[in-house]
């Protein structure tokens, strides 16, 4: 999500213009880049409560406590510029990356854009090890899961952003887990790069066909208020009714034409607007129409000027299982182990930044289309790999899957100083399509054995 202050004023006339400002993305494949975020649940040490913004309580360890230390933090994955929203430290800026807080204090690290996978597994090694550095004398831990296994959502805290208090508001009109969205959920996404409009709806059509068997392979979220839940992952429940407008796998994404200037179309005539930011502040428009506030119909934005920024700010207001921006974000996964948060990466890039790779994707999925991939998302929440695939299943075309994205990044050569490729980062994902369990399946085995009921361990289990 945008950070207040970031924006663009240029006025604002045209969809063609919008097309423009999407279609200015377009990269020649040596300036690709890889940028990986992921979300992570805080926790207590002493009871494994979630951390207040502020201290309450006489209780040890808040989120502004630890981000304030994290401003300050020596060493790789530490350091950076405060970012604030009404004088409260909502997060950082990093050469490149970015810390920022969701809702309910879930932390997420927006990585910079780098130029290889190896260098993605180090920065997500160092902000794990500046985060610990600075949460524990705080007692506090994180803990990267899909959805939050104790919490109610009423036990869940509120951040001081000007923008989630417009969305608490609007969520509860349309969709019934817009509140669980917003304050239990954490997931991973990579964000990759297009070469031009071509090159954006071959990727994006691989990817949306291709969103469900990454849910199965990343589900990591089988509980709820200390129970199981009857799911794989909860999290992509949640998002079945959450605000059905702007998510899920949209019809248009699959028709002929379609390019930067129908997205541009789609978003301003589809998808409600949240807010206008102006002078430090957020407008509430919720619900209102993008057309409506370019026309002036909008009372009280009718003094205003529809800019560029604008419309970027609303474009983070899509929440699609893939998201058109300047680049394309893969977002049908659980936040989860580190070395499966860096297999998510690992899987898309291999799949899409390969000419070969790609070809061969497109290939498997031959004839397969938007009424295939909304059926398989429909079921994957509870199903996982089992949902049904084409007559079959998801784990019938799981491995190979995984192996075009092997092959794509033994294409891509790219070495780490022990001389492996980025294929060997894509281990786990061989392991559960070659008929291991998900994240889930392990915690659900846990949770019935060696825990005894109690799902309390998966905090300390799954921390960073």
């Amino acid at each position: 999500m945008s950070n207040p202050g970031d924006t663009d004023e240029t006025p604002l006339e045209s969809v063609r213009q919008m097309a423009e400002y999407l279609a200015a993305g377009c990269k020649p494949r040596s300036a690709y880049r890889i940028g990986t975020e992921h979300e992570k649940f805080g926790f207590r040490l002493d009871d494994f409560a979630t951390p207040p913004y502020a201290p309450a309580d006489g209780q040890p360890g808040s989120i502004r406590d630890m981000l304030r230390a994290l401003v300050t933090q020596r060493g790789s994955g530490g350091g950076g510029e405060p970012i604030l929203d009404s004088g409260n430290i909502i997060g950082l800026k990093q050469n490149g990356a970015a810390i920022s807080l969701e809702p309910a204090g879930q932390l997420e690290l927006s990585g910079a854009p780098l130029i290889d996978l190896h260098a993605t597994k180090t920065e997500l090694e160092d902000h794990f090890a500046a985060v610990r550095a600075v949460s524990e004398p705080l007692r506090m831990g994180f803990a990267p899961l899909g959805f939050h296994p104790t919490a109610t959502r009423a036990a869940m805290p509120w951040m001081p952003k000007g923008r989630y208090a417009i969305m608490r508001r609007y969520m509860q009109l349309v969709g019934s887990m817009g509140l669980d969205m917003m304050t239990r959920t954490c997931t991973v996404q990579v964000n990759l790069d297009y070469a031009s409009e071509a090159d954006m709806r071959r990727k994006l059509r691989v990817s949306l066909l291709l969103q469900p068997l990454a849910t199965a392979l990343f589900a990591n979220s089988p509980f709820t208020e200390g129970k199981p839940n009857g799911f794989l992952s909860y999290r992509a429940h949640v998002w079945t009714d959450t605000d059905n407008q702007r998510s899920g796998i949209p019809a248009v994404m699959f028709e002929d034409g379609f390019g930067f200037e129908r997205y541009a179309a789609w978003v301003i005539e589809r998808i409600p607007m949240y807010f206008v930011y102006r002078d430090g502040r957020y407008i509430d428009v919720a619900g209102r129409s993008f057309l409506d506030f370019m026309a002036g119909r909008i009372p009280e934005l009718a003094a205003m000027t529809p800019t560029l920024g604008d419309f970027a700010d609303h474009v983070t207001t899509v929440f699609t299982d893939v998201r058109l921006k300047r680049f394309l974000e893969m977002r049908g996964a659980d936040a989860g182990s580190p070395e499966m948060m860096v297999a998510l990466s690992a899987l898309w890039v291999g799949l899409l930044y390969d000419d070969a790779a790609l070809a061969a994707a497109e290939a498997l999925l031959a004839g397969a289309g938007w009424q295939d991939a909304t059926e398989a998302r429909a079921a994957v929440p509870r199903l996982g790999l089992a949902a049904p695939w084409r007559g079959h299943t998801l784990r019938d075309i799981a491995s190979d899957v995984v192996a075009i994205a092997a092959d794509g990044l033994r294409a891509r050569n790219c070495r780490n100083a022990q001389g492996q490729d980025e294929a060997v980062l894509l281990e786990p994902l061989r392991a559960i399509a070659a008929g291991g369990p998900t994240q889930a399946e392990a915690w659900l085995t846990r949770y019935h054995g060696a825990w005894g009921g109690d799902v309390r361990p998966i905090f300390t289990e799954a921390a960073i």
